[in-house]
């Protein structure tokens, strides 16, 4: 995505026109899917390695640009920092010794890098947060000078409405706020893609988010940032709010960051994703130019689906759902991003082969996760196992909950060991790669532990910086030599009856979990919003989320009854309703349900004192409430 043509305009027309790209591509992607065209006899593996470049001081150094001209090689790339580099592996079969040519390429590939990498005066670091990176490193000096990076943080300030605040508490608190998205660039991960047929991405996608929490948990290595010990798996905490766009202002409304675990269970197909991505946010970026997809279904070809891609591409779900072509042939792909980079090329192949595994194992032999756990549940498993690491206890499908290192060896290897057998991975291999998994559980050694462990170890005598330089030291040279970390030795230097008290005003009720649409925005957008989501009434709201108007059902049939071209890209400004009648959060619900009588409205927007909306009321919310009184009276 980063080699695409992108603008950072935010001319309204321009923007409509690229949502009105992106609906087209959605169009075409529902097209392929019910004729049949993803592609589903072959599944493939690839991965996406992000490492750290630091100087002979240990500290992060801006040379990504001088090394990547001398390697001068597409399979490198940059990353938003100068002190990133990516590499991308070729994509391969699974099956077989898939695992292992993984392996191999990453190996061969991070050798090319570090040898050019000494020419400068570099080394490089396999670490999910660097642990001598430090606030001033990330400012908009170190961010490379490409213009995709600096569309993005300009349009994610301007939504932001202000600084970046960063809040995390572990063992230790840190408090800050950040001119920039280049938090962001603090995390480096090992990202691994499965490619999977259409007909069985919802249960193996339900399957990768499940088992998201003990694949973390085993996994992390990011317990550090900015000197502080906070998640074991720091990252999530940072990625969310590095690149959150919702605003501080309005703490009642239920606005979901655009790096997130996501909503719920997919029910049926990766339609789902994608609808409500775009549904709930806004375009950052559009392409200057378009290829029509259903031009290239015409001639027999994959349409690229650009502008679908550029948009998935600005909404970080921790487990993505990716389109893309491959010998012509297009396909669907999960993107795990929840794994970090290192301590290991072993230790991260090892990370796949145990998530690849678990999720096909698992499916085989349980099915759908969507029939057996609540989504709560999975996702308060990632953030229990994000901020605890292998000593989360995450909740299993029988509803007990086990430690991580117990539910790892008794459940989910066995269901690993099974999901690579039947993709025909090599016995060594399996052998090989979840030894590491079976080894880190039993010693009870990850990344994030061995950090913490060896700065434990190394005392008050020497000052943070000196210690978080131990680590990165100790870091590199077991990275060069290969070895797994659990072999590495420690671095040294009232309930219903209160009916007043719980609904007796707006904000008891009101529905705080709202799709909104920009005045701005494509009409046609506003219209797929209400059919995908069953709602009658999408809010329309300025840059600052302040209520501007309200479209809903019966003004769209109104304005479809006149007969308006089909290639008319029309403005949501054009149809809503200009100043609607709102209400106050602490408004009474019987002076809420006058004015909808006596206005003979069906729901009303609930804003607060600077008419930012927080939620919205209908009247079909009273009419549940009403129920639920009517049911308890009549039972007595």
């Amino acid at each position: 995505m980063g080699e695409l043509s992108v603008t950072a305009s935010r001319d309204a027309e321009q923007m409509r026109f690229f949502m009105k790209c992106v609906l087209q591509d959605m169009d075409a992607l529902d097209a392929m899917l019910t004729q049949g065209n993803i592609e589903s006899d072959r599944r493939r593996i690839g991965a996406e390695q992000e490492v750290f470049l630091v100087d002979q001081a240990l500290g992060p150094t801006l040379t990504a640009e001088p090394i990547l001209k001398e390697l001068n090689d597409p399979h490198f790339t940059h990353e938003l920092a100068l002190f990133n580099i990516e590499y991308n592996l070729d994509p391969v079969d699974f099956d077989g010794d898939g695992l292992r040519k993984i392996e191999r390429q990453a190996c061969a590939l991070l050798d090319r890098l570090r040898k050019a990498a000494t020419h400068h005066e570099t080394q490089v670091v396999l670490a999910g947060i660097l642990p001598t990176l430090r606030q001033r490193d990330v400012t908009l000096d170190a961010m490379t000078p490409k213009p995709r990076y600096k569309a993005l943080n300009e349009v994610m300030t301007a939504m932001r409405g202000g600084a970046f605040r960063l809040r995390m508490r572990g063992v230790d608190e840190l408090n800050l706020e950040h001119d920039s998205m280049m938090l962001e660039a603090c995390n480096t991960s090992f990202q691994v893609h499965l490619q999977v047929a259409a007909e069985e991405f919802a249960p193996l996608y339900n399957a990768s988010q499940f088992l998201a929490a003990p694949v973390v948990a085993l996994a992390c290595n990011s317990p550090l940032l900015f000197e502080r010990r906070l998640w074991r798996e720091t990252r999530l905490a940072l990625f969310q709010q590095s690149v959150d766009t919702r605003s501080a202002d309005i703490p009642e409304r239920s606005l979901v960051p655009r790096v997130s675990f996501g909503t719920q269970w997919v029910k049926e197909s990766v339609t789902e994703i994608f609808r409500e991505d775009v549904s709930r946010f806004r375009a950052l970026l559009g392409n200057e130019t378009y290829n029509d997809p259903f031009e290239a279904l015409k001639r027999g070809e994959a349409p690229t689906l650009d502008a679908l891609r550029l948009h998935n591409g600005t909404v970080y779900r921790w487990n993505r759902a990716c389109y893309g072509i491959s010998d012509g042939k297009p396909h669907l792909r999960i993107e795990n991003r929840l794994l970090p980079a290192g301590p290991t090329i072993l230790d991260e192949v090892a990370n796949a082969a145990f998530w690849l595994g678990a999720v096909l194992g698992f499916y085989a032999k349980h099915g759908d996760p969507q029939h057996l756990i609540d989504f709560d549940d999975a996702k308060a498993n990632l953030v229990d196992a994000a901020r605890n690491g292998i000593d989360a206890k995450p909740k299993w499908i029988d509803g007990e909950r086990y430690a991580a290192a117990d539910l790892v060896l008794e459940h989910l290897l066995p269901l690993a060991e099974s999901g690579l057998t039947a993709q025909g991975i090599d016995a060594n291999d399996r052998e090989r790669y979840l030894g590491v998994i079976s080894a880190r559980a039993k010693q009870g050694r990850t990344g994030a532990r061995w950090q913490l462990r060896s700065l434990a170890g190394m005392g008050r005598d020497t000052s943070a910086a000196e210690r978080s330089s131990a680590l990165v030291k100790a870091m590199i040279q077991n990275q060069r030599e290969g070895r797994p970390v659990h072999e590495w030795e420690l671095a040294s230097g009232g309930e219903v009856d209160a009916w007043k008290e719980h609904y007796g005003c707006v904000s008891s009720f009101m529905t705080t979990d709202i799709f909104t649409v920009h005045h701005d925005e494509l009409l046609d957008l506003a219209a797929r919003m209400m059919d995908w989501g069953h709602i009658r009434h999408v809010p329309v709201e300025d840059d600052d989320h302040r209520l501007v108007g309200l479209v809903s059902h019966r003004s769209m049939l109104r304005f479809l009854l006149q007969g308006p071209s089909q290639d008319q890209q029309v403005a949501v400004s054009e149809v809503m309703q200009e100043s609607p009648i709102t209400v106050r959060p602490e408004t009474s619900s019987l002076d809420a349900i006058r004015l909808m009588k006596e206005h003979r409205i069906a729901c009303l927007p609930v804003v607060d004192r600077n008419q930012k909306l927080l939620g919205i009321v209908t009247d079909r919310d009273f009419m549940n409430v009403a129920g639920q009184l009517l049911q308890k009276k009549l039972s007595e």
